[in-house]
C-alpha cells in the first residue's frame, strides 16, 4: 500500500506533476530530460524545498549516482501511471514507448513509499487549526526521504481529486502532462492551441484541390 501523502497541503500535486514534467518537448521537435545528472536532481530538490516534507531537508540535499537512478526509475513508474489515468487518451509520446507495465509501475512506487516508515505527527501552531503530518518513524538518510516523499506525494495525487482533471496536451510536439482548469481546456497552454489552430488550417490547405 502506498505510504500517506508526505507533501503538505497541495503541496502532493505540484511535487508529482514537476517530476512527471521534467521530461518535456525541447523545442526542436525532440523531448528533453532536465534530471541527467546527480547536480541536476539537486538543482531540482533544492529549487522546491518548500514542498517536501518528511523530514527531508531539502536546502542541504546533495543528489549522488544512485539516487540520481532511483528517481528516475520512480519517475517513470509515475508516467506509466499517469498514462493509464488519462485512457482512452494515448500518453504522452516523450516515453510512450519504453513505459514499465502497470504491474511494474506499481511495485516501484509502492516499494519506494514504503522505503522509510512515516508516522502521523500532530501540530498545532499558536493561533491556528491543529493539523496532522507525516514525519519518518526513525532517523533516515536523505535519499531514502526522498524518494518516500516523491512516492507518497504520487500515491496521494493519483487517488485525489486532481487526478480527475489530468489530461495529456495532444498540441503538435507537446509532450506534456497537465491538469484541466475549465471545461473548455484543450491545451496544457494557449500556445499549443494556437499551434494545433494552425496546423489544422494549414492541413485544410493541402487538402484544398
Amino acid at each position: 500500500m502506498v505510504a500517506a501523502a508526505s507533501a503538505p497541503s497541495r503541496g502532493h500535486t505540484v511535487l508529482t506533476l514537476d517530476l512527471v514534467l521534467t521530461l518535456r518537448h525541447d523545442g526542436r521537435g525532440g523531448v528533453a530530460d532536465d534530471l541527467t545528472a546527480p547536480a541536476d536532481l539537486t538543482a531540482w530538490v533544492r529549487q522546491r524545498s518548500t514542498v517536501f516534507a518528511t523530514g527531508l531537508d531539502a536546502v542541504r540535499y546533495t543528489a549522488d549516482p544512485a539516487n540520481l537512478q532511483e528517481v528516475r526509475s520512480l519517475r517513470s513508474a509515475v508516467r506509466a501511471l499517469f498514462a493509464r489515468a488519462v485512457r482512452p487518451a494515448p500518453p504522452s509520446r516523450a516515453d510512450a514507448h519504453r513505459l514499465p507495465t502497470v504491474p511494474q509501475a506499481l511495485a516501484v512506487l509502492n516499494a519506494a513509499a514504503r522505503r522509510v516508515p512515516v508516522v502521523p505527527v500532530l501540530a498545532w501552531p499558536e493561533g491556528a487549526a491543529p493539523a496532522l503530518d507525516a514525519a519518518p518513524a526513525a532517523p533516515a538518510v536523505a535519499g531514502d526521504l526522498l524518494i518516500t516523499s516523491l512516492a507518497g506525494a504520487a500515491g496521494a495525487f493519483l487517488t485525489g481529486p486532481d487526478a480527475e482533471r489530468l489530461r495529456v496536451c495532444p498540441g503538435p510536439r507537446c509532450v506534456r502532462y497537465f491538469l484541466k482548469e475549465h471545461p473548455r481546456q484543450g491545451w496544457c497552454t494557449p500556445s499549443c492551441g494556437n499551434r494545433a489552430r494552425v496546423a489544422r488550417h494549414h492541413e485544410r490547405q493541402r487538402a484544398t484541390p
